[in-house]
């Protein structure tokens, strides 16, 4: 009998390289579209907002959300970093409250705007030192733990500290200019935050404490192996969150020519929801700094919105909580998504 040989099925060998290749297309696509996700829901929520009420565009209630949103991102700043290093910082608020109280308490021994303000930068960087040091040389399981501790003992000492438990009126005018005067329609916050955001995007981007924080939080077992001070960079990234919230401070005691044991209260969930509501990942090792302000600023959009429209303050917290359980489920689908890409990558290349 003739021997009869068979020919490779190329049809079906092309048609399934086609379908990976689709497949790999569609992936990368879904991940394009998630990351510029945040931006494109704050675009259409403006549009939105400014056809449900006239006077969302105003210049007037631009400088409003502005400077309202000028504390979250500045403190936002912080927490981003912190998450990165796949931690969190539940005492930003309470930092910030007693940092306000320190800088109201130097005020009424001295009028110097110098020493008040180092006063809040001063207590907002030890306190976020000592839950950096406490966190790492304590060998603690989570940073969960000393924030949560660090709130309880900042709001406590905020009341204890403040004359009468309550709000002291009184700052010094070069603090009230950088919160409450605004130049040509812009409050003088937003230069703050632009400060902030400019030392924050030059650090990530040129200086090897910010390759240091991205390799922490990508792979600390790597990152030790590289010979890189985990411990330290933890400890910086802590800290840098705490003298956010001090320059929190300085801008809210301005806004409000006051302190108060009071202030900062929930700031940290607003921090944490910027934070993941602009794209970054509880995952650590991946976000920038678009991610902390994007989410600032679509929270006050959302919160603006809400009291322009008579919404109670209580479905504000609501509607908040859904859109952080959004940005999480987001977070995981992109997450399965970028797993399913490498997978993709890996099949082609073979």
């Amino acid at each position: 009998m003739a021997e009869t040989t068979r020919e490779p099925d190329t049809m079906s060998g092309s048609s399934d390289g086609e379908s990976r290749a689709e497949g790999g297309a569609a992936v990368d696509a879904a991940l394009r579209l998630l990351s510029f996700g945040p931006m494109l829901i704050l675009v259409l929520l403006i549009v939105v907002v400014s056809f449900l009420t006239p006077n969302f565009l105003k210049p007037v209630n631009i400088g409003n959300i502005m400077a309202q949103t000028a504390v979250i991102a500045i403190v936002a700043m912080g927490q981003q970093l912190v998450i990165l290093t796949r931690g969190i910082d539940l005492s930003v608020g309470a930092n910030l409250a007693l940092a306000t109280v320190m800088g109201g308490l130097v005020y009424k021994a001295t009028d110097s705007a110098t020493l008040v303000i180092m006063a809040m930068l001063a207590s907002g960087s030890l306190v976020g030192f000592i839950n950096g040091a406490v966190y790492v040389f304590g060998k603690l399981p989570h940073p969960f733990i000393i924030t949560l501790a660090t709130l309880s003992i900042c709001k406590g000492l905020a009341l204890e500290l403040s004359i009468n438990h309550t709000t002291m009126r009184g700052m010094p005018e070069a603090v009230t200019f950088l919160g409450e005067t605004s130049r040509l329609g812009v409050p003088n916050s937003f230069f703050v935050v632009f400060g902030v955001a400019l030392f924050v995007f030059v650090m990530a981007r040129s200086m090897i404490w910010g390759w240091w924080t991205y390799a922490v939080g990508g792979n600390p077992k790597a990152a030790v192996e590289m010979g890189i001070p985990v411990n330290w960079v933890l400890v910086a990234t802590y800290s840098f969150a705490g003298l956010c919230a001090g320059i929190g401070a300085v801008v809210l005691s301005g806004r409000t020519a006051a302190s108060s044991p009071l202030y900062g209260n929930l700031l940290e969930l607003d921090t944490i929801a910027a934070v993941i509501i602009g794209g970054a990942s509880f995952l650590g090792g991946r976000g920038h700094l678009g991610h902390a302000l994007v989410g600032a600023v679509m929270i006050g959009v959302i919160r603006n919105a809400l009291n322009l429209l008579n919404v109670s303050v209580f479905y504000q917290m609501i509607a908040i909580g859904l859109i952080i359980v959004i940005a999480v489920e987001a977070d995981v689908l992109r997450n399965h998504l970028e797993a399913r890409a490498r997978a993709s990558q890996a099949t082609r290349a073979q």
